[in-house]
C-alpha cells in the first residue's frame, strides 16, 4: 500500500489546540517571552497522525479566512466570526517558520481558502494514484471524502481524528459526499453565515436529496412538494440556494502534487526548543533516535 499524503488545516487546527489548552502554556516567539498553546497543540496533533499513518509527505495548508468571490455572493459569510485572539495572531505568524523546520510543506493562496487547497491537493494525489488524509476540524470538507480520500475529523484540540470515509458520511447525514454541499445549501451552516432554506433542517435536507438526488433536482420539482411552506421556499429561494451551493463547493486552486518529505525529528527538536517548547524537544529527539 502506498503512504499517504496528509494534509493539514493548519488555520482549523491552530484555533482548536489555542482553545483546548491554557494561554499560559509559555515560549519564545521572536525573542520574546509568548503563549505556545497553539503551536504546541497543533504540533502535537499532526504527530499523533504521523505517528499512526506514517504519511508520505505532511503540508499544512494556508488560505484567507473568506475568499472575496465567496463574500461577493454572500455578504453575510463568516461575518459573525469573532476577530482573532491577541495571543493567537504570533502564533499564526510563527508557525510559517517552525512547522517547515520539521519537514513540513506549506501551501498557500491569497485568493481561496484553506478547505480549498486541501480539497486541490487531495484531488492532485489520486490523479497520481496516491490517497489522502485530509485533517480538519471542518465537516464542510467531508464532500471530499471517497475510496482514495479519508477525512481525519479533528472535533477539538486535544483528541485525535476520526476517521470519516463515504459510508461514515452517509451515516451521520444521510447522503454521500458528494452531495454535502447542496445538502449545505439547503439546510444551512451557522458557523459560516450560510443561512439555508428557510424552515428547511438537516432531516428535511437529508430527505429531499435522498429523493431527488441533488439540488437541481430538488428545486426542479419543487411545485411537486406536500407543503405549500416547502413548495414556496425552494420556489422563492432557488438563486439562493444555488449560490449558497457555490459558496459550500470546493474550488480548484490549481496546485501541483508535492514531493516526498520525511518528517525531520532532529531538525524539528531543535525548532521546537528555539520556541521554548522544551517537552515537546524531549519527546522529538527521543523519536530521532
Amino acid at each position: 500500500m502506498p503512504r499517504p499524503l496528509l494534509v493539514v488545516d493548519t488555520p482549523s487546527m491552530l484555533y482548536r489546540a489555542f482553545f483546548a489548552l491554557p494561554k499560559t502554556i509559555k515560549g519564545t516567539i521572536d525573542g520574546k517571552r509568548a503563549s505556545v498553546n497553539a503551536l504546541l497543540g497543533t504540533a502535537n496533533l499532526v504527530l499523533r497522525e504521523i505517528e499512526a499513518h506514517e504519511p508520505r509527505a505532511v503540508v499544512l495548508c494556508f488560505g484567507p479566512d473568506a475568499a472575496e468571490y465567496r463574500v461577493e455572493l454572500l455578504p453575510a459569510y463568516h461575518a459573525d466570526r469573532p476577530p482573532m485572539p491577541d495571543e493567537l495572531g504570533p502564533q499564526f505568524a510563527a508557525c510559517r517558520d517552525l512547522f517547515p523546520r520539521f519537514g513540513w510543506q506549506i501551501a498557500e493562496s491569497e485568493n481561496l481558502e484553506a478547505d480549498d487547497i486541501l480539497g486541490s491537493l487531495a484531488k492532485a494525489e489520486t490523479e497520481a494514484g496516491g490517497t489522502t488524509l485530509v485533517m480538519t476540524g471542518d465537516r464542510d470538507m467531508f464532500q471530499t471524502a471517497s475510496d482514495t480520500v479519508t477525512v481525519l475529523y479533528v472535533s477539538t484540540g486535544k483528541q485525535g481524528g476520526q476517521l470519516v470515509d463515504p459510508a461514515e458520511v452517509k451515516k451521520r447525514y444521510g447522503i454521500p459526499p458528494e452531495l454535502v454541499p447542496d445538502f449545505i445549501a439547503l439546510r444551512g451552516d451557522p458557523s459560516d453565515g450560510i443561512p439555508g432554506g428557510k424552515g428547511i433542517g438537516e432531516k428535511t435536507a437529508a430527505d429531499l436529496l435522498k429523493r431527488h438526488g441533488s439540488l437541481d433536482a430538488v428545486l426542479d420539482n419543487a411545485i411537486r412538494e406536500a407543503t405549500p411552506r416547502l413548495r414556496g421556499t425552494l420556489t422563492e429561494q432557488r438563486q439562493e440556494l444555488l449560490e449558497f451551493r457555490e459558496i459550500a463547493r470546493l474550488q480548484d486552486a490549481k496546485v501541483k502534487r508535492p514531493p516526498d518529505r520525511e518528517t525531520d525529528f532532529a531538525a524539528a527538536a531543535g525548532a521546537a526548543r528555539d520556541y521554548g517548547m522544551n517537552g515537546l524537544a524531549d519527546r522529538l529527539e527521543k523519536a530521532a533516535g
